[in-house]
């Protein structure tokens, strides 16, 4: 850990950032639903004095290991998540490492697999049902996902971050990318993907038995959710090089751009059913996603 990772992890795009631009975040995402239902919608602060409310309420009595696992799925996914937008190439000149690419996804999972386990850690059949969701939409949309990565790093010939950033003009490139997106909204359980959470089924999924400050971490691990994966495509589109000042700039641009879309969209549609979901990624995108990587991978070892 040299000073620029240090400061890539304690202030930007790491700590200092991160934890106020996902209040940010989530503040868009549920004023950009609020304008598409006609309503006014939260103040700007609301995410932040939710969260602080939240640190203050009484947390149910338990006991012995299910209490420690509960307090402990939501700290992983808080602390996966600003370890990936710390990883996230925002500046020129990083270094990096072969292979960092595949870290970074391994800590973008993380809190989903925390999601699951913490359905089914906490006894409630709402719970184990909405981790059984996850865990199945998480498997469809991985696929998808995975292979818009790969795609990226074999069109880019390398799986270091710092080479797979910028915007390249090659179509396979900008393919993947358009794969992550699709991906997004499952991964951030928005609709058409919100069945593990679906409140007016299961009412909160896997976090029905959560309250108090370990919600608290959960909806801060949300927020940071936003931040990584919006941040993530952004920094795959931002222009190679220019001033410091500029690329912080278009992150935060492009990133809250991203999230004012997927909101918009989350809104103008209906949750689907599971089955619907996994059609979805496996029917459509996978086949698309398996012809493009097939393509890249084509094109890379004849060329």
């Amino acid at each position: 850990m040299n000073l620029s990772g240090l400061i890539h992890f304690f202030v930007f795009p790491g700590l200092l950032f991160a934890i106020p631009a996902g209040w940010f975040y989530v503040w868009g995402e549920r004023k950009a639903v609020a304008r598409m239902q006609r309503r006014i919608g939260p103040p700007l602060l609301q995410p932040f004095y939710d969260f602080v409310k939240l640190l203050g309420k009484r947390t149910p009595s338990r006991h012995g290991i299910e209490a420690d696992l509960l307090r402990l799925w939501p700290a992983i996914s808080v602390l996966s998540m600003i370890g990936a937008i710390a990883m996230l190439p925002v500046f020129p000149g990083g270094r990096g490492f072969s292979g960092d690419a595949v870290l970074l996804v391994a800590l973008l999972e993380l809190p989903s697999i925390c999601f699951i386990l913490a359905g089914f850690t906490s006894g409630s059949i709402y719970g184990e049902i909405g981790a059984i969701r996850e865990a199945v939409l998480s498997v469809a949309n991985n696929l998808v996902f995975l292979l818009s990565i790969v795609t990226i790093a074999v069109t880019e010939r390398t799986f270091r971050l710092t080479d797979m950033a910028g915007g390249s003009w090659n179509p396979g490139h900008w393919i993947g990318v358009f794969g992550i997106l699709l991906c997004i909204p499952a991964k951030l359980r928005l609709n058409p993907f919100s069945t593990s959470s679906a409140e007016q089924e299961i009412y909160s999924g896997p976090l029905t038995e959560y309250a108090g400050a370990a919600l608290a971490m959960w909806e801060l691990a949300h927020g940071l959710e936003w931040v990584a994966l919006t941040g993530f495509v952004t920094t795959l589109v931002v222009p190679a090089g220019g001033p410091w000042w500029f690329r912080a700039v278009y992150f935060v641009v492009v990133s809250f751009a991203q999230v004012l879309l997927l909101s918009t969209i989350a809104a103008a549609t209906a949750r689907f059913t599971l089955q619907r979901a996994i059609r979805f990624y496996w029917r459509w995108a996978a086949i698309l996603a398996v012809l493009i990587a097939s393509s890249a991978v084509y094109m890379r070892y004849r060329g």
